[in-house]
Parts: C-alpha cells; sequence; structure tokens
C-alpha cells in the first residue's frame, strides 16, 4: 500500500508531462477557425494554459489532493461528473466480461490439462493462438459482420441499463463482452492448463488417484486449491488490462462508457478530462492488485498478511 504512493506520483508526472508536450493547443481548437491570435492567447490565460510547466503541475497536483480532477475545457463540467456518468457502462462491461472468461475459461483449462494431448486440449491452444492473433478491434468488426449484419441477430451499437431494461442489456452487451474477453478467456484457459498440468504431477495428487477417489474430488480439494493462486493473479491481470481494452471495444460498438470518453478528450485535446480519468484508472490498476495480493492467505493458509 506504501509503494503505490510512488507509482502513483510517477504516473501523475508522466501523464502530465506527455500531455504538456504534446502537439495542438487546446487553446485554439476551442477558439474556434476564425478566432485571431489574440484571442487564443487571451483564452490560453484565461484557461492558465500559458503557466510554465510546474506551475500548472503544482496546481494540478493541489487540487487533486483537496479532491478536485478539475473540469473540461470544452464543456466546464467538472471531470469526476463526467466520469460520473459514464463508469456504469464500463463497469458493467468489464464485469460481464471477467465473468464470462472465467465461467468458460478456468473449467477449458482444467479439462484440457487433465485430457492433455487430446482434442479438447489442441482445440483449447488453437483457439488461444487464434484470440491471441487478433486485435480487439479486428475481433470485434468480425463478429459484427456474422451477428449483427448478416445472420441480424444482436444489436451493433448502444448501451442500456440492467435496471431499465434487463433483457435489452444483456443482448446489447453479449458482442462487446466477447470481443473484449476472447482474449482474455484464451489466456487464462492457457495458464490455467499449464499450472493444473504442474499440480498433477505432485505425489499428494498421484496418491489421491492411487486411493480410488473420483475425478472431481481430485480436482477441486486437491489440484484446484493448489493451482489457485496463479490462476488468481492471472484474473488480477486481466481484469487490470480490460481497463484499456474498453477504450477500443467501446469506441467500436458506441458504448457511452469511460474509454470512449478517453477518445473524444483526446480528439479534442481536453486536458484535463485525459489527465482525470488516466489517473482515476491507475487508482483501479493499484486496488485491483492489492485485492489479489490480499486473497492469497485465502486459497493458501500459509501465506501470512
Amino acid at each position: 500500500m506504501l509503494a503505490a504512493i510512488p507509482v502513483v506520483a510517477i504516473v501523475a508526472l508522466i501523464i502530465f508531462a506527455l500531455l504538456y508536450f504534446a502537439p495542438g493547443d487546446p487553446a485554439a481548437l476551442l477558439a474556434g477557425d476564425e478566432a485571431t491570435p489574440q484571442m487564443i492567447e487571451e483564452l490560453r490565460v484565461r484557461l492558465g494554459l500559458d503557466q510554465s510547466f510546474f506551475v500548472q503541475l503544482r496546481i494540478w497536483v493541489v487540487s487533486i489532493l483537496h479532491g478536485d480532477f478539475g473540469n473540461s475545457i470544452f464543456s466546464g463540467t467538472p471531470v469526476l461528473e463526467l466520469v460520473g456518468d459514464r463508469v456504469e457502462a464500463t463497469i458493467a462491461l468489464c464485469l460481464v466480461t471477467t465473468l464470462f472468461a472465467i465461467i468458460i475459461g478456468v473449467p477449458l483449462g482444467v479439462v484440457a490439462a487433465w485430457r492433455a494431448g487430446g482434442i479438447i486440449d489442441r482445440a483449447v491452444l488453437t483457439m488461444a493462438a487464434i484470440s491471441f492473433s487478433f486485435p480487439s478491434f479486428v475481433i470485434g468488426y468480425i463478429l459484427i459482420l456474422i451477428f449483427a449484419m448478416q445472420l441480424q441477430l444482436l444489436p451493433v451499437q448502444g448501451y442500456v441499463s440492467i435496471s431499465d431494461d434487463f433483457w435489452g442489456f444483456w443482448v446489447k452487451i453479449v458482442l462487446p463482452c466477447i470481443t473484449l474477453g476472447l482474449p482474455f478467456l484464451a489466456l487464462l484457459a492457457r495458464i490455467t492448463r499449464t499450472t493444473v498440468m504442474e499440480v498433477r504431477r505432485e505425489d499428494f495428487v498421484r496418491t489421491a488417484i492411487a486411493k480410488g477417489l473420483p475425478t472431481n474430488q481430485v480436482i477441486m480439494p486437491h489440484v484446484m486449491k493448489n493451482a489457485a493462486i496463479p490462476i488468481v493473479t492471472m484474473i488480477g491481470l486481466g481484469v487490470s488490462h480490460l481497463i484499456s481494452g474498453v477504450v477500443v471495444v467501446e469506441t467500436v460498438y458506441a458504448i457511452p462508457g469511460v474509454g470512449r470518453l478517453v477518445v473524444e478528450a483526446i480528439l479534442q485535446r481536453d486536458y484535463p478530462v485525459i489527465q482525470g480519468v488516466t489517473l482515476l484508472s491507475s487508482f483501479v490498476y493499484i486496488i485491483v492488485n492489492l485485492i489479489v495480493d490480499i486473497s492469497y492467505s485465502f486459497f493458501d493458509p500459509r501465506i501470512k498478511r
């Protein structure tokens, strides 16, 4: 937890420096094409963009320490309010994708390891190789072409809250969930397969099999409990990487989430929004990894907090 403080500080410094030295002037974009140089300069002064790097950095850091992530340059809306309006769609997409990857990926990896060299094992390895070979946006366009345009089974764009329309929520989130979760599922299946195969070669597993225990009693209490830590670690890393993956998926499927908010802010050079969302994402990344670390003692009592 103490190590998270310098990590966040370094991330904040890099974010601010990259945006400060990036090409493009938000004041010129905000002023419009017909604005004179004098009007642009006056707008820069009003927005504080004429200040030096260290002055702007100090103002930004002090504001964040007071819980103020700034306001959007273009809309004037506080960054936290913009994120709050869109975070539901992003959280729903990440949660459903994680459940999809765990529910399918872990059992596939276990079966592939238990039947190593068989048809299921080769199918899992082939699926994983194919999933790793395609970027998320390519997978998304292929799914849209097949299920939305040709078969006309699922909608292409949009998002509806589960509280407003339960069935509509699942119909609209299926394709984005598969697009975002397929590489995660494949990676989780391969990690599970490798870990289970290693544990299966241990003496206590061979002893349990020699005693004549049913396969399910060997897998669950003996194999999976000892293979849980690498799998949980990969789940935590996968959830963290979903944070960056939603940027592409929400853009492809026009989902009004935080990822699409970042894309819109980048196109407009809306620095406060980009800085705020990226910094909040780093917080989430650190929290997820902290939860994973704490969960180790649950799966293995030998690990103390």
